[in-house]
């Protein structure tokens, strides 16, 4: 069984974590599968937007703590290696996720926990169910943060808030996760699938090359001086108003009609 599953369908790339037995916990499997699948949907320009959602009752629970306990028959230095590894390959899904020119929304449900909070803020929007739970959880199995979460946390909740939420692994539901500005919106359950998937294609829909320069400048902008980024603005507004895009949302706005942006 495929622990990562990738559909395809309107120019939308829909990845399941598919370990609803284990709350979708990872492993190594699911890590080799989630390099290999945000890689592919990465460079396919068929696809122009991505939801992020896991299978059954949780997005995902974080590490598989049964295979960090089998790790510790291992010595110490080998352990240390192994981990060593194993992160390098599951750090290449951040950076797809982060880099790739289009944006990524995930779904999010049940347990949001360790790498699946460091996974969530990978991602460009999110929209959290009800009955989301949120706990970055490392400090709890006397680890320190891995998938960037110690990059995206204080940036998308400030360091004071980063600080705590790191340091004492409590738990909070999804109210107080859109509070902090982890989140975007708070759904029903019932409504999650069907809406995350909405505003995916909503952005498919939408000017791919404006939408990739615009995620590209955000990403970038806290680490660039405003001199850089008023440059990389201006390179990137030039370059959207020479693309047939731009003419395209100029015509669709004078006619009052829907856009019909240009595809592959």
């Amino acid at each position: 069984m495929s622990t990562v599953v990738l559909e395809i369908s309107d120019e939308v790339a829909v990845l399941t974590l598919n370990r609803p037995e284990s709350l979708n916990a990872l492993n190594l499997l699911m890590i080799e599968q989630l390099r290999e699948l945000t890689t592919k949907i990465a460079f396919d320009p068929q696809v122009r937007a991505v939801v992020l959602r896991g299978a059954g009752d949780h997005f995902m629970a974080g590490g598989d703590l049964k295979w960090f306990r089998e790790q510790l028959a291992q010595p110490p230095h080998q352990r240390q290696a192994r981990f060593e590894g194993m992160l390098a390959d599951l750090h290449a899904s951040v950076l797809n996720l982060r880099g790739m020119g289009k944006p990524v929304v995930a779904g999010v449900q049940g347990a949001v926990a360790g790498f699946g909070m460091s996974l969530m803020m990978a991602c460009d929007l999110v929209l959290a169910a009800d009955n989301a739970y949120f706990t970055l959880a490392y400090c709890n199995i006397g680890l320190s943060p891995d998938g960037g979460a110690t990059w995206s946390l204080p940036r998308q909740v400030g360091l004071r808030q980063a600080m705590e939420i790191a340091l004492l692994g409590e738990r909070f539901d999804a109210i107080r996760a859109r509070e902090l500005g982890l989140v975007n919106r708070v759904l029903p359950l019932a409504d999650l699938a069907s809406e995350t998937l909405s505003l995916a294609r909503r952005m498919a829909a939408g000017p791919a090359g404006a939408l990739a320069r615009t995620k590209a400048l955000l990403n970038q902008s806290l680490a660039a001086s405003l001199e850089a980024q008023l440059h990389a603005e201006q390179r990137a507004f030039a370059a959207c108003g020479a693309e047939p895009d731009f003419r395209e949302g100029l015509a669709a706005f004078f006619e009052r009609r829907p856009a019909n942006y240009a595809r592959g």
